[in-house]
């Protein structure tokens, strides 16, 4: 089992966000939380480039328009645990 931890900034973004798209974030996070922070079963997962010795990673919970995306950080691989640091609009996210 792995520890999600999600970020202030997520938590406030993801308290903004429609109702169908927090239910899809809360499955994300329990298949993360089970399964660890490789989910190629959700479209578009994939590692950030030019995130050097990071493990950073996102993934598309809704697309369309507006395309929802995830993205999250492997903090520590021994302990198991990981941050979601992002969670809202394709066009806004941090990559």
């Amino acid at each position: 089992m792995w520890t999600v931890r999600v970020a202030r900034k997520a938590l406030k973004q993801l308290d903004r966000l429609p109702v169908v798209i927090r239910e899809r974030f809360d499955l994300l996070s329990k298949e993360l939380e089970t399964a660890g922070p490789m989910r190629v079963n959700w479209t578009h997962f994939g590692r950030l480039k030019g995130s050097g010795n990071a493990l950073l990673y996102h993934c598309h919970i809704k697309s369309g328009r507006p395309t929802y995306v995830v993205c999250w950080e492997v903090l520590d691989k021994e302990i198991k645990l990981l941050e979601v640091y992002y969670v809202g609009t394709h066009e806004k996210a941090p990559y």
